[in-house]
C-alpha cells in the first residue's frame, strides 16, 4: 500500500487505498515503459550519416500494430481498474447506510458553517449546536452529511476519511462516513473559491461516546492533534 497517504481512519478507506495503489503502480509501470521505448527510438532510429528518412503511410497491419497493440494494452488496464473501482463506488457512493447521526455543513467564503444535532439527536430543533470550521462526531458511528453552499462552489475534503465532495449553491448533496479512530484531523476546501481559499479549513474531532456526550453538554474535552506532517 502507499505509505505516504494520510492515515486512514474511515471504515471504507482500505478499499479506496487499494484502488489508488493499483492505479499508481499500473500508471507508473506504463509511464516507465513508454519513456524507455521513446529513448530507444531516439537512439536506434535517430538521424545518422548515410541514412535517409522514410515515410510510413500506416496502411499495413504491421504499421498499425504500433498503435493498436498499446491501445489494447491500455484498454485492458482500464478495464482491470474499472472492475475494482465500479463495485467500490456503487457500495460507498450510491448506497448510504442508515445514519446514526446527520450533520449539515454549509460552505461559504471562507468558512464551514456546521450544524450538529443536540441531545435529542435531531436536526432543526432548538438544541442544535452550531460551530464554525469544527466538526464533532462520535467514533464508530455512521455520519450522514447534508452538504450545501451559500455563494460559490466549494469542496469539503477530509483526507484522513478519504472523503471529498463538491458543494454546489442551490443543492443539498448527501455524503457519509464512519470514523474508526478518535483524534483530530484536518478539514480543507479543495475547490478554488476566492482570495481566501487557502484559509478555508478546519478540524474534525472524532470523540469517544463519553467525550461526545460531554461536548453536547458543553463540558470541556481534549482531543489529540495529529502531527501536521502526516496530514
Amino acid at each position: 500500500m502507499l505509505q505516504w497517504l494520510p492515515e486512514n481512519i474511515a471504515s471504507y478507506g482500505a478499499q479506496y487505498d487499494a484502488v489508488f495503489a493499483n492505479i499508481y503502480y499500473i500508471v507508473g509501470a506504463w509511464f516507465l515503459a513508454a519513456e524507455l521505448f521513446l529513448f530507444f527510438c531516439i537512439f536506434a532510429f535517430g538521424r545518422r550519416k548515410g541514412r535517409k528518412a522514410g515515410y510510413l503511410p500506416g496502411h499495413s497491419w504491421k504499421a498499425m500494430s504500433w498503435v493498436l497493440v498499446p491501445a489494447v494494452v491500455v484498454l485492458g488496464f482500464d478495464l482491470a481498474i474499472d472492475h475494482q473501482q465500479v463495485p467500490m463506488w456503487r457500495a460507498i457512493k450510491e448506497k448510504l447506510p442508515p445514519a446514526d447521526q446527520t450533520v449539515t455543513v454549509k460552505g461559504k467564503q471562507f468558512v464551514w458553517e456546521i450544524t450538529h444535532p443536540g441531545a435529542d439527536g435531531k436536526l432543526g430543533t432548538e438544541d442544535d449546536k452550531q460551530t464554525m470550521n469544527q466538526l464533532y462526531v462520535p467514533v464508530d458511528k455512521v455520519i450522514h452529511l447534508n452538504l450545501e453552499a451559500e455563494d460559490v462552489i466549494h469542496s469539503f475534503f477530509i483526507p484522513n476519511l478519504r472523503f471529498k465532495q463538491d458543494v454546489v449553491p442551490g443543492r443539498s448533496i448527501k455524503g457519509w462516513f464512519k470514523a474508526v479512530k478518535t483524534g483530530q484531523y484536518k478539514i480543507s476546501c479543495a475547490e478554488l473559491c476566492g482570495v481566501g481559499h487557502g484559509n478555508m479549513g478546519g478540524w474534525i474531532h472524532v470523540l469517544s461516546e463519553q467525550d461526545y456526550q460531554k461536548w453536547l453538554r458543553g463540558e470541556e474535552i481534549t482531543t489529540s492533534r495529529l502531527d501536521k506532517d502526516s496530514l
